[in-house]
């Protein structure tokens, strides 16, 4: 590792291009594409804002894998990544409009309209020219606890600026809150507790998406990684209502459920005063915000995006390149069959093993392999987890973050877009190695190494 302060210095220099690149082309009011492939290419933007981008995005990439080994200690990770996110906090919006979708829903909450009964076209909104027309048809996919965050927000701003900033702010305590947890969880699984929290909190994915982006997943990730914490320290109705609001965040977080609720030590009751939490939580906020159950039908229009990001959309595409119509519904019904069957054995796992943190970390990063839409955010979902969970080396996450990092333009343009047939078959050959790999492995060393009742302890490898 070189010297702790060209790691911290290099990555403050990636984010002061970043947010350069951000005022030169980020997320603006009203909606505008002003950055894609073919207008660098053409020049349009000029030189500055693709070169900031790029130097922005690849020295934050660089310093943290620099910083991965030896931090010198959580107070100075804490710091460092503070200092990366500060100019960030004064930037637009990076690599995504979806703040401004915030801000809409939030709008039509604190009116007394229903998000989850249409979007901005149907219920209307006056900042409806900053959402990206993907989504100004679709309901709101969110959980009734960030809906009254975001109602709060457009409440005290008034107007979309001050909206945004506040949404912002929610974002950035998330981010305060998770950092907290992280060196808490590490040393409570006899993790270095600077390693791990260097490993989610510097990430160039964290900066970019959650504080400038402000992605509701600063929220999500902070209330599951407050429950974990609440469950180690056998606190079983701290536990429920923790995990209960992450729920109403996004539902994704409902699938780290079952195996918080296995950290728990003690009497089945605790489980179960754990579990009833949750659901009175959910309800509770559900019921209280007048929204009731609505968010869970609302969920179906998160799909209307399709990209070969998503490996089982990625199949269909290239499926339907090669002649058969209609395969990427399919394709994403089997990807969710597929993942269901892998959430029931790591829960096997898990009761058998008892590494029940390790086994939560896998459900959700197969939770964002097989969902059927992948955005680079959601990436943050596993590696919140893998990051107290990874023993090992860390060198195979340099690959899905870089990745994740370079995806998206300043103002949101995904290159998946520009990349739909190449990208398609590359990611179907890969889905086809690793499938061949999965079957090998298991025809030469049995399903028990899957279900980790014998053979050697790979589960626990993070190399």
């Amino acid at each position: 590792m070189p010297r702790p302060s060209v790691v911290r210095y290099t990555g403050l220099a990636g984010s002061l291009f970043l947010t350069g690149a951000s005022w030169l082309g980020g997320a603006t009011d009203p909606w505008e594409p002003t950055v894609t492939p073919r207008t660098i290419l053409a020049g349009q933007d000029g030189v500055l804002l693709p070169l900031c981008w790029l130097f922005g995005t690849v020295l934050l990439i660089v310093a943290w894998w620099w910083g991965r080994r030896n931090p010198p200690s959580v107070r100075w990770v804490w710091v460092t990544a503070g200092l990366w996110s500060l100019p960030l906090l004064v930037s637009l919006p990076l690599g995504s409009y979806d703040v401004y979708s915030y801000a809409c829903q939030g709008w039509q909450q604190a009116a007394g309209l229903n998000p989850y009964d249409g979007g901005v076209d149907l219920l209307g909104c006056p900042w409806s020219d900053a959402v990206a027309p993907t989504w100004r048809t679709s309901p709101a996919p969110y959980g009734p606890v960030f809906l009254v965050l975001a109602a709060v927000a457009a409440k005290l701003g008034g107007s979309l600026i001050a909206t945004v900033v506040l949404l912002r702010l929610i974002a950035v305590l998330g981010v305060v809150a998770i950092a907290v947890c992280l060196p808490v969880l590490a040393r409570r699984v006899a993790l270095v507790p600077e390693r791990a929290t260097w490993l989610f909190l510097a990430c160039p994915l964290v900066p970019v998406h959650l504080i400038s982006g402000a992605h509701n997943e600063a929220v999500m990730i902070a209330l599951i990684l407050g429950g974990m914490v609440a469950a180690t320290s056998e606190r079983a109705l701290t536990t429920g209502v923790l995990l209960g609001l992450a729920v109403g965040v996004k539902a994704t977080a409902i699938v780290v459920l079952p195996f918080v609720l296995l950290l728990i030590p003690g009497r089945i009751n605790r489980i179960v005063r754990s579990g009833g939490g949750a659901v009175l939580a959910l309800v509770a906020v559900s019921l209280g915000s007048g929204l009731g159950l609505g968010w869970i039908t609302g969920l179906t229009g998160s799909g209307v995006s399709v990209q070969w990001t998503a490996p089982s959309t990625a199949v269909g595409m290239t499926l339907q390149m090669l002649g058969v119509p209609h395969a990427v519904p399919v394709t994403r019904v089997l990807g969710m069959i597929l993942l269901a069957g892998v959430l029931v054995l790591l829960g096997v796992r898990a009761l058998r093993r008892g590494d029940a943190l390790r086994n939560a970390a896998l459900a959700l990063t197969a939770t964002v392999v097989l969902a059927p839409v992948f955005h680079p955010w959601y990436a943050l979902w596993p590696l919140a987890v893998l990051a107290v969970t990874s023993k090992n080396d860390t060198k195979w996450l340099l690959v899905p973050v870089t990745v994740a990092a370079v995806l998206c333009l300043p103002d949101g343009y995904n290159l998946a877009l520009a990349t739909k047939a190449q990208g398609a078959i590359v990611m179907t050959a890969l889905v086809g190695y690793l499938t061949w790999k999965v079957f090998y492995e298991t025809n030469r060393n049995g399903l028990r190494l899957v279900l980790g009742g014998g053979g050697p302890d790979r589960g626990q490898r993070a190399s």
